[in-house]
């Protein structure tokens, strides 16, 4: 204590003792700090090649910043991006453009970058642990150059983007500043780049999904920029059906086909099926029916009707009948994946369920991290930071964030649509969808899932689509595609087949006047 006093009293006379400097200096002497420079964008313009079906794409490439405004015109942010266009592609109204991002919140761009879309594509080890550098890179014969132009964004505090002015970076950290934010770069890109007339699409992942709807309805009834279509992948759009907390019941009926499908992947199923899809139809049906009627009685479901809930879901998950017992017949996503293999000592991924890695608790309730995470994020970090400043020649002395924790801790969930009197807390962007499909009847919606993807279930997925409140005529214009993978299933060859298939099929159909 005696300590501490004298601190405070020298602190005391040293303050005082430079305020009674300041105070004898002569007036007018005082020395201001030079203004900061006003932001500006920059860029880096390289020029390459690669082969797509057969065809060679020659592109430039443009790493940099965009400088983004509010609507007093005064710059707020410098956004980080990554655009591919098509040299020598004619008329811009004849060429798409597709602008992309990852979710998070508080991801850069770097996975739908390296793992599908771009010209590069970091290889990694299927279902399993990819080896420490050097790291395969290569060109990505399943990019989507052939079909549209790319751009591909990263939010603010992400990636380089960062707040500049009198603005901060935890001001864009929300549902409706981020959709405003990524909404003016879009605006000011296409502005910039003179690609208003040009078919206009929108592909976000996790996250980004929840971003999707809301942008493309922000951009629509703001700025009349109507798009072509919009990809979803691995779709949040409504954030109550995917995660679960007390008195939320109705993440667990929408998680079951999900839990059905990797307990059947990993064979301990009693009773495995012999073709998965019938199996998870009939999961489906028992999820959306029994079990959620069982669950909406809560403590007034009975002990007969409890049992017999408890082995229906014993024969769908290969979780134990005490173990359900236990969990009330609610089992969370972290606990499924620390207990499906726990006497093998092993976890299963959340991501991609395909994934096994070490379960360091073989006492504890949940899995404590991701397999697939931990399996390939250090290839895709390797990859990207060395493509981006030795290819694209842009990046160097700054920092690069490809995951900022902070952003997902500090973020503001509430959510104001169209029409609402009050914002809604927790966010449903499914609402604006809709509102947007509406809007603009030509807009299309290509909605891709994973069937072994715990963080943003199919049947959830389902849900969400099967809920926006469209007319009748409206309906068919979304469409769903499913992947024999995870949340990210381009690393899996096979599926990014696939999805390069899909989503070229859907540039095809939408794209043409």
């Amino acid at each position: 204590m005696k300590r501490t006093l004298v601190c405070m009293i020298t602190a005391a006379v040293l303050l005082g003792g430079g305020a009674a400097r300041a105070a004898d200096k002569p007036a007018g002497d005082e020395t201001k700090k030079p203004a900061p420079e006003p932001a500006k964008a920059e860029q880096s313009v390289t020029q390459h090649s690669v082969a797509i079906g057969g065809k060679t794409i020659d592109y430039t490439a443009t790493a940099g910043t965009l400088i983004v405004r509010n609507d007093k015109d005064e710059p707020t942010a410098a956004m980080g991006y990554i655009a591919y266009t098509q040299r020598a592609a004619g008329d811009p109204a004849r060429r798409p453009l597709t602008f992309a991002y990852n979710g998070g919140p508080g991801s850069s761009a770097i996975w739908l970058h390296m793992g599908a879309l771009g010209p590069r594509r970091i290889v990694t080890t299927d279902a399993g642990p990819t080896p420490p550098a050097p790291y395969r890179v290569v060109d990505n014969i399943y990019s989507v150059l052939d079909k549209t132009d790319l751009v591909m964004i990263d939010p603010v505090g992400t990636g380089v983007s960062r707040a500049v002015g009198e603005a901060k970076d935890k001001d864009f950290w929300g549902v409706d500043p981020d959709i405003e934010s990524m909404s003016r770069f879009i605006n000011q890109y296409v502005t910039d780049n003179n690609r208003w007339n040009s078919p206009k699409y929108l592909l976000g992942e996790s996250y980004g999904s929840t971003r999707s709807g809301g942008i493309v309805d922000y951009l629509q009834t703001n700025s009349n920029m109507a798009f072509n279509g919009v990809i979803l992948v691995s779709v949040a759009l409504d954030i109550e059906a995917i995660f679960e907390w007390p008195g939320n019941d109705r993440p667990y009926a929408l998680f079951l086909p999900t839990f059905a499908a990797v307990a059947a992947y990993h064979h301990v199923l009693p009773h495995p099926p012999a073709q998965l899809g019938p199996f998870l139809d009939e999961v489906r049906k028992y999820a959306l029916g029994e079990y959620s009627a069982a669950l909406l009685k809560g403590h007034a479901l009975g002990a007969p009707e409890r049992d017999a809930v408890a082995a229906k879901l014993h024969e769908y998950t290969g979780l134990s009948v005490d173990y359900l017992e236990k969990a009330k017949l609610r089992v969370r996503e972290s606990q499924f994946t620390h207990e499906l293999l726990r006497e093998h000592h092993v976890i299963v991924g959340r991501l991609d369920a395909r994934f096994l890695g070490v379960a360091f608790d073989l006492l504890g309730e949940d899995s404590g991290y991701d397999p697939q995470s931990a399996a390939i994020s250090s290839a895709f970090t390797a990859a990207f930071l060395d493509y981006y400043h030795r290819e694209l020649k842009f990046g160097q002395g700054k920092t690069y964030r490809i995951v900022n924790d902070a952003i997902g801790a500090a973020w503001d969930w509430k959510h104001r649509f169209i029409g609402a009197e009050f914002p809604l807390p927790i966010p449903n962007t499914g609402l604006d969808l809709a509102h947007a499909l509406g809007y603009n009847p030509h807009l299309r919606v290509l909605v891709i899932n994973g069937l072994y993807d715990l963080a943003t279930p199919f049947l959830a997925t389902e849900a969400m689509i099967d809920h926006l409140d469209l007319e009748p005529e409206l309906r068919g214009h979304i469409q769903l595609k499913y992947y024999e993978a995870g949340h990210m299933m381009y690393i899996h060859e096979p599926s990014l087949k696939q999805w390069k298939s899909d989503i070229g099929a859907f540039y095809d159909s939408t794209s043409r006047p």
